[in-house]
């Protein structure tokens, strides 16, 4: 079907193809295009990815995947009542050292100086509003299984969990109000474009390639926050020197405000990781799904007193002593020593 679009629309006959990541990408004469359906999307929303990328794109970064026009000079095709656009990549597989934290600060810094208005991508200011109307949802999913009576596992752990990480979000939302009150913001606090959730495999395992359709226009500390959120939860034991390495090479491109460290906090403390494991579960009808979620959930539980000692000690672990720096912390922290 894909090799069939890709002749028909844009009268490119790719010479190979392979799997990377989520995505088949096809290969012709050095460049490698990929076929992404985007039938469900706002046209809205297609327009803005189309004018970060061309930005970035103009702004130097070359790994940043452009909108390729068909035949008919059109960025939008429908082949069999479904809608696709194509992405084009130079062919440039993942560098050895990835040097993730500057690289990174140097996305962020082309992404600011972007000067059309970004709306329906836009996550800028909102983040209460999310964290609010997820912890509502949520916890009327509580109380329609406390009412069920819990019949599994899972259910019995969320049950027993939920009060616990429903205070944690409320004392992220509080510490995000006071942050927005308190802190003067700087030009590295501008929107930027950013990711959904950014990680060392976003980018790539094999090309590397910056796909707008993982992006959002935000906060740069969003990425940086889910950076360290998935490092510390891929490797709980081990995980403080990458995170050290990683905030020190961003900061050698661009230093981080008082703003932006709360920020950062603020989003580790929203428990999006036990939000989004609940969440799966009960949108999933997949038994292997279901038992999977069920051990992260366990895991989640077994070493929440861990996460809090990391939160407790966030900021002095990053270099960046509260008491100096007249930053707030959050006194209810189980902090083992």
């Amino acid at each position: 079907m894909s090799v069939e679009i890709l002749k028909q629309y844009f009268q490119i006959e790719p010479e190979t193809s392979f799997l990377d990541g989520k995505y088949f990408r096809y290969l012709k004469e050095g460049k490698l295009y990929t076929l992404v359906p985007v039938t469900h999307m706002k046209e809205d929303v297609l327009v803005e990815l189309y004018l970060m990328a061309e930005h970035l794109s103009r702004q130097g970064d070359r790994n940043v995947s452009t909108f390729c026009a068909s035949k008919d000079q059109k960025f939008l095709i429908t082949h069999q009542e479904e809608d696709y656009v194509l992405l084009l990549n130079a062919y440039t597989r993942v560098p050895s050292k990835r040097n993730l934290g500057r690289k990174l600060a140097k996305f962020h810094r082309r992404g600011r100086s972007i000067e059309v208005q970004i709306q329906h991508t836009s996550s800028i200011g909102q983040w209460k509003i999310y964290w609010e109307k997820r912890l509502e949802q949520l916890e009327k999913v509580w109380y329609q299984v406390v009412q069920e009576n819990p019949n599994n596992e899972f259910d019995h752990m969320f049950v027993e969990t939920f009060p616990y990480y429903m205070g944690m979000c409320e004392n992220a939302i509080q510490y995000l109000v006071d942050t927005e009150l308190d802190e003067e913001t700087f030009d590295i606090d501008a929107g930027t474009v950013c990711h959904e959730r950014f990680n060392n495999e976003v980018w790539g395992n094999r090309m590397w390639i910056r796909n707008p359709f993982d992006w959002v226009f935000d906060h740069a500390s969003r990425d940086i926050a889910e950076w360290i959120r998935h490092q510390y939860f891929k490797k709980s034991k081990s995980f403080l020197p990458d995170v050290q390495t990683f905030l020190e090479d961003y900061q050698s491109v661009t230093p981080l405000s008082n703003f932006s460290w709360r920020l950062i906090f603020a989003r580790l403390l929203f428990p999006l990781h036990y939000f989004e494991c609940v969440e799966q579960y009960y949108l999933t009808n997949s038994e292997k799904q279901h038992k999977q979620l069920e051990e992260r959930l366990h895991k989640y539980k077994r070493d929440s007193t861990e996460y809090e000692s990391f939160l407790g000690t966030f900021y002095r672990l990053m270099g960046r002593d509260p008491s100096i720096w007249n930053i707030p912390e959050i006194n209810w922290f189980n902090i083992s020593t």
